[in-house]
């Protein structure tokens, strides 16, 4: 007789759009069921210590980046959350505000706002404008996920990549403040890009809105309000939470 392996999925329950990322995930799993036969998952909100600890994969979801971060910090879950950053057998995604506070550098962050420093990269906070600038676009993720060419993204005052930190962390230049994440972990997996938009608004430079390294996962769009979709979430769990389990 086979014994179903336990497997715990959080979603940090702080703020922002953690329900549809624990619907999303659930739809996999029911829409799979043979597929993932030899799993028990179960998928949490995340709001304690102990709720974290018994995770082994979590994802931080969109919303407010500062908000989360004072948030996490006044529930005494920010160093938790540090730790678990530094914890490699554990996997972690970041989309949207969540990519940012999964950063090691931040510009144009708000006083007193924290980083976790799990991806070693520099990130800008509402890089494509205001609220009314939001988008959705198409996208071609087959080089990753495959036959995925056709992905619905949906880009909320989402951040970008601005720098990929190969060497640590960069020194701000004259005029511009950065803000650098007090956690002493340095992820040293290689970092992935795995889509950057071209010629987005004539702009000379592509944008890096999806990354990896290692275990560690960052988006700037939202996955979890593409309608119905939820082909980003199945290759987060096939290719994140159970490699390596």
């Amino acid at each position: 007789m086979t014994t179903s392996k336990d497997v715990v999925l959080g979603v940090l329950a702080l703020q922002g759009a953690f329900r549809e990322h624990l619907e999303y995930f659930r739809k996999v799993i029911e829409s799979h069921p043979q597929e993932y036969s030899q799993y028990n998952f179960r998928f949490i909100e995340v709001k304690t210590e102990e709720q974290l600890n018994s995770c082994d994969s979590l994802v931080i979801p969109g919303g407010e980046s500062t908000s989360i971060s004072l948030i996490a910090e006044r529930t005494h879950l920010l160093q938790p959350l540090m730790d678990f950053v530094k914890n490699e057998q554990k996997s972690i995604w970041g989309t949207c505000a969540g990519l940012i506070f999964l950063s090691k550098q931040l510009k144009n962050g708000k006083v007193g706002q924290k980083l976790l420093g799990g991806l070693n990269v520099e990130v800008a906070r509402n890089a494509f404008g205001r609220q009314i600038d939001s988008f959705e676009s198409k996208l071609d993720f087959s080089t990753f996920i495959r036959d995925c060419t056709d992905f619905p993204t949906v880009f909320i005052r989402a951040p970008v990549i601005t720098n990929v930190l190969h060497d640590g962390v960069t020194e701000a230049k004259e005029g511009e403040e950065i803000i650098y994440s007090a956690n002493d972990y340095n992820n040293k997996a290689p970092i992935e890009i795995l889509y950057s938009l071209k010629n987005y608004h004539n702009i000379d430079h592509d944008l890096i809105v999806a990354v990896r390294q290692g275990r560690r996962l960052g988006t700037s769009f939202h996955p979890e309000l593409a309608t119905d979709d939820y082909r980003f979430h199945k290759w987060y769990i096939d290719e994140f939470v159970l490699k390596g389990l």
